[in-house]
């Protein structure tokens, strides 16, 4: 796993072999950073990433020049490889929450300018992400949200949704508040 760009650009880090995370694959990353650039300026947002992982993106928003990131994971292994890396980066502008992704979304106040999610592709009610980040008001009028999915997930028929993009196997789709 590679940071891709900005001041971090360029360190790798080796996961554990016994994580369950499936990270987004650097050529994925790169690709969804570059639709992101397009959309927004990074520098200065605050940023959510549920599922987290391994943290990729939470370090690349970080990276980017992000303001502040909160990272939303269950899993133990995954969480200790989290606080690993940010003091290995010096990071202390992100926030390394423990908690279901749900429970996290109906308990917090709080709203960001960018929300990714990379939940697991099985997950049974991952078409729910959109409408819980949505109706919880968790996403700055401005803002976007991208869920990361396979290709048995679509989002196109969700009122605010604004586009797909997919790279193999990995498939992106983007929303924002529907300002009809």
């Amino acid at each position: 796993m590679r940071i891709v760009s900005g001041k971090f650009r360029g360190r790798h880090f080796d996961p554990p072999t016994n994580i369950t995370a499936r990270p987004t694959t650097d050529f994925a990353k790169e690709s969804l950073f570059n639709l992101i650039d397009n959309i927004m300026d990074i520098d200065g947002t605050t940023a959510l990433d549920l599922f987290s992982g391994t943290g990729s993106i939470s370090y690349e928003l970080i990276s980017r020049g992000a303001a502040y990131v909160t990272s939303v994971e269950m899993a133990q292994t995954q969480l200790a490889f989290i606080h690993k890396v940010c003091g290995q980066l010096k990071i202390d502008n992100m926030r390394i929450v423990k908690q279901e992704v749900f429970r996290f979304l109906n308990s917090t106040t709080a709203s960001y300018d960018l929300i990714f999610a990379d939940p697991p592709y099985q997950l049974p009610n991952i078409e729910e992400i959109p409408d819980a980040v949505l109706s919880n008001k968790h996403l700055n009028p401005d803002g976007i949200l991208i869920v990361e999915h396979g290709a048995k997930t679509s989002f196109e028929t969700h009122p605010a949704f604004f586009q797909h993009r997919n790279y193999g196997n990995v498939h992106f789709s983007f929303f924002r508040h529907n300002r009809q």
